[in-house]
């Protein structure tokens, strides 16, 4: 079996094709890539004292829960490039990744033209994460927490659409009720949304799941990378939640809200 993902470079997206390098032959990686020091290094993220504070929160989360970055397994095949680059790349260019039994999308950059076109129809997978239809666009989890809602902090997994985050959904992956920090429990929703996916695909049944189309009118907030800036993350940083709080809230989550839920 091969697959090919479209991600990108942090700890947890190399966790992700170790785990798929787990259950395929060769697994073909192209990963847009942005600095491992968010919030220092001006980049997808503005380098401030505030994102610097919040982001060293999220690093210090995303190695306890994924470890450091590192190299990738024998039976990977990657090519890095900048992020937002993958768009302008020539045609042939990813030819070899384009001929594998499942196509997965986390983490890259918005892709457009015929690649989106190729993913579509070859039924391309991506990980949101987010509780859609509730949360969409950018830092959702983030937003969800903002909102003070720990219970909708989690994962969707659904087809590739032309849209941002607009594919009909298969499930959701949920972190299992926990006293962890904030920080700590986005990771672990990544976590969760990489279990999930990782272990319908071994199972086969992926694709047998019945996709159900994203219902618009139940969105709660849809937002964009800008919307993340100083003042809300101070905000955040300042009312941040405790383990309690978190556990509190995650014990009495609404499954009516979830579909198909994968708890890890």
């Amino acid at each position: 079996m091969k697959i090919t993902v479209f991600t990108s470079n942090q700890p947890r997206h190399i966790s992700l094709i170790e785990s798929l390098s787990k259950i395929a032959d060769k697994v073909f990686a192209v990963q847009e890539c942005n600095t491992i020091f968010p919030g220092e290094v001006d980049d997808f993220f503005k380098k401030s004292d505030v994102m610097q504070q919040y982001f060293s929160n999220v690093i210090n989360a995303e190695k306890e829960v994924f470890g450091s970055v590192r190299f990738l397994p024998n039976n990977v095949k990657s090519i890095a490039i900048k992020s937002g680059d993958l768009n302008r790349m020539e045609n042939g260019s990813l030819d070899e990744a384009l001929d594998s039994d499942y196509y997965i999308v986390f983490g890259s950059s918005f892709i457009k033209g015929e690649l989106i076109d190729f993913l579509v129809e070859n039924k391309a997978i991506n990980i949101h994460m987010g509780l859609s239809p509730y949360y969409r666009g950018s830092s959702c989890n983030f937003w969800a927490l903002y909102d003070d809602k720990p219970d909708y902090v989690g994962a969707t997994i659904h087809m590739l659409s032309k849209g941002l985050d607009s594919g009909p959904m298969l499930f959701h992956a949920i972190p299992m009720a926990e006293k962890v920090t904030p920080f700590v429990l986005g990771m672990k929703a990544v976590r969760a949304a990489h279990f999930g996916l990782v272990n319908t695909i071994e199972n086969g049944i992926i694709f047998s799941i019945k996709s159900i189309q994203q219902d618009k009118d139940l969105e709660i907030r849809y937002t964009k990378n800008i919307d993340f800036n100083d003042k809300v993350a101070s905000l955040y940083l300042e009312s941040s939640h405790s383990k309690n709080d978190v556990y509190s809230a995650l014990l009495q989550r609404d499954s009516s809200v979830l579909l198909n839920p994968f708890i890890y």
